[in-house]
């Protein structure tokens, strides 16, 4: 698909809200920061325990990979360091109403990876098309694992083994569906912008 299809090439969702002064881009850029945390915090109460794991399927994942492909590198990264700021803080939004650093933190710390380049990789068209988004989110998922199943096996003792049969394989099922939205969500909403 050509990219001359699309506006403005370069850029992300978030690109496309209308802001006419530095001014009133700051303020948008804030709320859309804020509110991405909030959306990451929101979705992170979708959580459904995993037997025998101590990592819950949450719906956090998806919002944070959301979040940078949609606000782009730096904004996705600012809305993240918020949410886990603020979960650090005591503010009861990470998986089912936590707060604090827990065994799970690391795939928050992941998530801020992942948001950030999933960010990058939407500047350069990752979201414009299925197979593009698909591998983006592939991208942006392998980062959270990369973080959170290394950082699980620290902070529980577990054996890498353990961490990766605990805290990965049971969501590669749950993974692929979210891909799968995000594949249909992203390049639809870029269709949507291109018609208006």
């Amino acid at each position: 698909m050509s990219t001359a299809a699309f506006p403005r090439p370069g850029a992300v969702l978030a690109d496309l809200l209308p802001a006419a002064t530095a001014s009133r881009a700051r303020v948008r850029d804030a709320a859309l920061v804020v509110g991405g945390a909030a959306l990451t915090g929101i979705a992170a109460q979708i959580a459904v325990p995993v037997p025998g794991s101590p990592v819950p399927v949450t719906g956090q994942t998806f919002a944070a990979l959301l979040v940078g492909a949609s606000l782009g590198t730096g904004r996705g990264l600012l809305s993240l360091a918020l949410y886990a700021l603020a979960g650090m803080a005591g503010m009861p939004w990470f998986a089912g109403g936590t707060s604090g650093v827990g065994v799970t933190f690391g795939y928050i710390a992941g998530m801020l990876l992942a948001a950030t380049v999933v960010g990058a990789l939407a500047r350069r068209g990752g979201d414009r098309g299925v197979l593009r988004t698909a591998a983006t989110m592939a991208a942006g998922t392998a980062l959270i694992y990369a973080v959170g199943v290394p950082y699980l096996a620290l902070s529980t003792g577990m054996s890498a083994g353990q961490a990766v049969a605990q805290g990965l394989v049971p969501f590669l099922i749950g993974d692929a569906l979210k891909a799968a939205l995000a594949m249909g969500a992203l390049p639809a909403a870029w269709k949507l912008a291109n018609r208006s």
